[in-house]
């Protein structure tokens, strides 16, 4: 029986089309992964309602699973370099399903939150090694194609998935939106197992960096914990200072203890190349925008607007679709003419979005955003598959888990401080505007109600005098204008960035001979994700 089934993958899986049958179960586990990023939000009300939760939990629902996810990607991606790619991927997809299948008969919130960790934990070691396995799959001249493809596998989750999410909490129940995981964990295993080679980095052995792991832990720990905290707590608050400072020193430690020990968790001499460093600010930069754009427009559209959860997902689906479309085709110019040219133009037509998004009032409508999703999508199209391909090319083949890692490990960072500071500012801003127009109500009233602008809250503040609603909501599209005008000027900084660091053809390292050689070869320049 076993050698009629290896009889039969062997007819089905030659070595000519081996990669694409990789590549087609690494974009179906990720297209899991992609749309439990954005079902879970449209289910949160419904979540409250049936596990009487509190407010801190129904945040905790979102912020556990992003917490774990962006301080473990960078060592799930390296894990899979030393154990096996495959592995380490086949890992991530079990605990993943389980953890969902766990969530989906939650009997409490705090059980909720804490599988949402878990899921976190299985989301990043997945996350890096699809990246991670496309690059061993696919030689650099096929590479964009690949690489496009897999964005956008990733947009069509992300389209779909607040309207997914709305239908199966709607007519069936949010649990739902967990129970449909385990199936597609389950067939995920099982294409990656029939179609999926085994790869890891030849160059090291199984030695673990135990101290780099703790130090990137406790630093990535504390610095996300304070970007998501930071606008409930205050900036200026003993916790949020302390957690910072306790960042800063974590990442401090951890660049020092790479430098010195022989097989590091991320190989500090990458940013050598001015490519690989160039695409990790422009990863940073363009995350920044579109997550801050992408959660404080949600609120516009459901608190300005009045659409509900579903109608507001519809509403994104002209970015998503755009993206769909551009992101293999923009894979498939990469391996044409560079990720420089095209990742310029896309930073800069995505700075043109948040441009025209900027000019919003109270009474704009869905009319003057239409054309800045429309916008939004072609340029992030531009931009994410040749930002991946470039980052991917960038360093040696052997060390691609650990920069797919490093790579998704500073998107999470960038997206968590885009919507932290873009919280800030709308506080910040909305809190001059509602005392100078609120002048004969309480300070410690207008206090609550810009910190209420800041943190995603109610800006109808339910039963509150009809002036205030007003000038709350004059207040928020106000200070979201000028959020936005920030958000394209760091756009077009990622294009002057792209510009002048991004090589601008992309050439593959040579080979690492052996462990004492990384250093070296981590410094040729190629392009970056």
């Amino acid at each position: 029986m076993t050698e009629r089934i290896l009889a039969h993958r062997h007819r089905l899986i030659t070595d000519e089309n081996s990669r694409w049958w990789t590549l087609a179960a690494m974009c179906f586990a990720l297209f899991m992964l992609m749309l439990d990023n954005t079902v879970v939000n449209v289910a949160l009300p419904s979540i409250q309602r049936d596990l009487h939760a509190s407010l801190a939990s129904l945040e905790w629902t979102v912020n556990a699973y992003t917490l774990t996810l962006a301080v473990l990607l960078v060592t799930g991606g390296r894990l899979g370099d030393i154990f096996g790619r495959r592995r380490m991927f086949l890992f991530g997809v079990v605990v993943f399903g389980l953890s969902s299948l766990a969530i989906g008969f939650a009997p409490s919130d705090g059980f909720l939150v804490a599988f949402r960790a878990v899921q976190g934990v299985g989301a990043a070691f997945m996350m890096p090694a699809t990246l991670s396995i496309i690059t061993q799959a696919f030689p650099p001249e096929q590479r964009g194609t690949a690489i496009g493809t897999w964005a956008g596998v990733s947009a069509l989750a992300l389209a779909i998935g607040p309207v997914v999410g709305g239908f199966l909490t709607e007519y069936v129940s949010w649990r739902a939106i967990f129970f449909i995981n385990p199936p597609i964990a389950v067939v995920a295993v099982a294409m990656t197992l029939f179609a999926t080679r085994e790869s890891r980095d030849e160059t090291v052995d199984n030695t673990v960096d135990y101290a780099g792991i703790a130090s990137i832990t406790i630093g990535l720990t504390a610095l996300v914990l304070a970007l998501v905290e930071a606008n409930s707590w205050g900036w200026g608050s003993v916790r949020v200072i302390s957690l910072l400072v306790t960042a800063a020193i974590g990442l401090t430690a951890f660049v020092l203890i790479e430098r010195r020990v022989t097989a590091p968790m991320v190989n500090i001499a990458f940013f050598k190349s001015r490519t690989f460093l160039g695409a990790n600010l422009v990863a940073f930069l363009i995350s920044f925008a579109m997550f801050a754009q992408f959660f404080f427009l949600t609120l516009y559209m459901q608190n300005i607007l009045h659409y509900s959860p579903l109608q507001t997902g519809i509403r994104f689906l002209p970015s998503t679709i755009v993206i769909i479309i551009m992101g293999p085709l923009a894979g498939r110019l990469t391996d044409k003419v560079g990720s420089r040219p095209l990742m310029t133009l896309g930073l800069v037509v995505v700075a043109s979005a948040l441009a025209i998004q900027s000019r919003l009032t109270i009474h704009s409508g869905y009319g003057l955003l239409l054309p800045g999703f429309v916008l939004m999508g072609l340029g992030m199209g531009l931009v994410m598959s040749p930002m991946s391909t470039a980052a991917m090319n960038a360093v040696d083949r052997t060390k691609a888990g650990a920069a797919s890692g490093l790579l998704s490990m500073i998107r999470m960072v960038g997206s968590t401080f885009g919507v932290a500071v873009m919280g800030a500012l709308v506080a910040t801003i909305g809190r001059s505007k509602i005392d100078s127009g609120l002048p004969h109500v309480a300070a410690s009233t207008r206090a609550k109600i810009a910190d209420a602008l800041g943190s995603g809250g109610s800006l109808s503040g339910h039963h509150a005098p009809a002036q205030i609603v007003s000038v709350a909501r004059e207040a928020f599209v106000s200070a979201l204008a000028t959020g936005l005008t920030v958000s394209a000027a760091a756009t077009l900084l990622g294009a002057v960035v792209a510009w002048k660091l991004i090589a601008p053809r992309i050439r593959q390292p040579a080979p690492a001979a052996a462990p004492a050689r990384e250093d070296e070869d981590a410094t040729t320049e190629a392009t970056l994700v």
